[in-house]
């Protein structure tokens, strides 16, 4: 029997995938890298002479303690039913619903009267509302 020898291929590493790798990490970075752009301007602010005017921003606190009592715009209501507060702030605001609402609370607040506060601010109509709080740092 006369075996054919076969011929023996070269040994090496194929550099394809590498290549196809080294080009999807590129694209990668290329993407996910943010490029910012920072142009110094020497701008010069016009100065201005004179008192600042006075403008007064309308706007509805509502003030509740730790008991649930309600203060809107540094007026104490007679109880904390919901009729009272929706009264109270229907009057204040004589249907203007774009004033900014602005909701304090004790930490100590029932969340009930908190959410009435908001629940009520939805049903007029009011859509600026802010809660306020205090910075950690703040604490004493």
């Amino acid at each position: 029997m006369k075996f054919k020898r076969q011929r023996s291929q070269e040994v090496g590493v194929d550099l394809t995938p590498l290549i196809d790798v080294v080009f999807l990490l590129l694209i990668f970075f290329m993407v996910s890298t943010t490029f910012t752009r920072e142009s110094h301007l020497k701008v010069d602010l016009p100065e201005a002479n004179g008192e600042a005017a006075k403008t007064e921003v309308k706007q509805l606190d509502v003030v509740i303690n730790a008991e649930g009592q309600y203060v809107v715009n540094d007026r104490t209501l007679i109880n904390n039913q919901r009729a009272t507060l929706q009264r109270a702030i229907e009057e204040l605001a004589a249907g203007d619903t774009s004033l900014p609402f602005i909701i304090t609370a004790d930490a100590r607040t029932p969340h009930e009267y908190v959410v009435r506060a908001m629940d009520i601010a939805g049903k007029l109509g009011f859509a600026r509302l802010s809660i306020t709080t205090e910075r950690i740092g703040d604490e004493r």
